[in-house]
């Protein structure tokens, strides 16, 4: 039986109005919490087990996933009283498993949407016999990673974490955020203490030694930390540009989900998604949006690249452009806002206040 761990601890701070009561990897993404789509091409991958390390807002997790079992899958929960870094929540994590010292371990973070294909990357660890094997990916602008060399057979030959300056840019290979450990290796990482595998774990294993064998994968790649991100991974999924299992849909330019109501004349287009209970009044526009359940899109709306909270309101002829609107908040009519700008939960925003905000 194939296991692995789910790294869900984080408090998602740069998606904040969206993360204020909501963990990150619960934020609806094509109609469902973000981690139901990990969890689904985990299980079509083979995996049956998934140990979750949970932290902040760890008591939401469990209420809606319960044991795993509607998802085909066995679920365990790990909970951190105090964060303990990515090494440390997977070292905790670690004790749930049931794998022996030398079968391998998935872990993925739970902000990456990839379309990595997880047996191929199993396979990839086994051929190599490695300790530890990563998935990487190329970017065109690798400051904000880590950088992660590799030799012509894929052996890793440095950590570079984050570079700030030009001569530490060696390579434009970057950890995409899953793993492959032997049982063994994770036994390794210290407890009771913060761990970073980025900073500490790989770059101690690496100069003890271990083989670190990377595999530099082409296929779709989405770091979910900005709203941007997040907003646009939606609307991948909801397209199909990368398949999911949990997309509640076939794909197409709009998803609605139960409940939902959209007016003759209300335009949808560019993989959004309508939430449950929520309305789209005739004229609007809504191009690559999340509208979350209960939120309301008044006539001549303009939405394009933005996420709407929960029970919240956009007025008549207000636009928005890359722009997220916090739960239970109210953009009056004729506002223009753009450019990541964020309204907070509960906020009110009167009829013609802004006519420009940037982030």
């Amino acid at each position: 039986m194939t296991e692995a761990v789910l790294l869900v601890g984080g408090k998602g701070t740069r998606l904040r109005p969206l993360t204020l009561n909501t963990p990150k990897p619960m934020v609806p993404a094509a109609g469902v919490p973000f981690i139901a789509h990990q969890l689904a091409r985990a299980r079509a991958a083979g995996v049956r087990h998934v140990v979750l390390a949970t932290s902040y807002l760890a008591e939401v997790f469990e209420p809606y996933f319960g044991d795993g079992s509607a998802h085909g899958l066995r679920l365990t929960y790990v909970t951190e009283k105090e964060p303990l870094g990515t090494g440390g929540a997977i070292r905790s994590a670690a004790d749930a498993l049931t794998t022996g010292p030398g079968g391998p371990v998935l872990v993925f973070n739970g902000d990456i949407l990839t379309g990595l294909d997880i047996r191929g990357l199993l396979r990839r660890h086994e051929r190599a016999q490695a300790d530890v094997t990563l998935h990487l990916t190329r970017v065109a602008d690798p400051r904000a990673f880590g950088l992660v060399p590799t030799d012509a057979d894929g052996r890793v030959l440095a950590f570079t974490e984050k570079p700030r300056r030009p001569e530490e840019i060696v390579t434009d290979q970057i950890n995409a955020g899953a793993y492959v450990f032997r049982r063994d290796v994770i036994d390794t990482i210290p407890t009771g203490r913060p761990v970073s595998v980025e900073r500490e774990t790989f770059p101690g294993l690496l100069s003890s030694g271990a083989l670190l064998h990377g595999v530099v994968d082409a296929s779709y790649w989405l770091d979910l930390g900005r709203p941007a991100s997040f907003v646009q991974a939606s609307a991948d999924l909801v397209r199909g540009v990368v398949r999911s299992p949990a997309v509640p849909g076939e794909p197409g330019e709009h998803l609605l989900l139960p409940g939902a109501r959209v007016e003759p004349g209300a335009v949808l287009t560019g993989g959004t998604v309508v939430g449950a209970g929520a309305y789209v009044a005739a004229g609007a526009e809504v191009d690559g949006s999340v509208v979350l359940d209960g939120a309301r899109i008044e006539a001549g709306a303009r939405i394009r690249a933005s996420m709407i909270g929960q029970g919240a309101r956009v007025g008549p002829r207000t636009a928005l452009d890359g722009v997220v609107i916090g739960d239970h908040a109210e953009v009056g009519a004729d506002n223009e806002l753009c450019d990541g700008a964020r309204i907070w939960c509960g906020t009110a925003i009167p009829d013609a206040a802004i006519r420009f905000s940037a982030a």
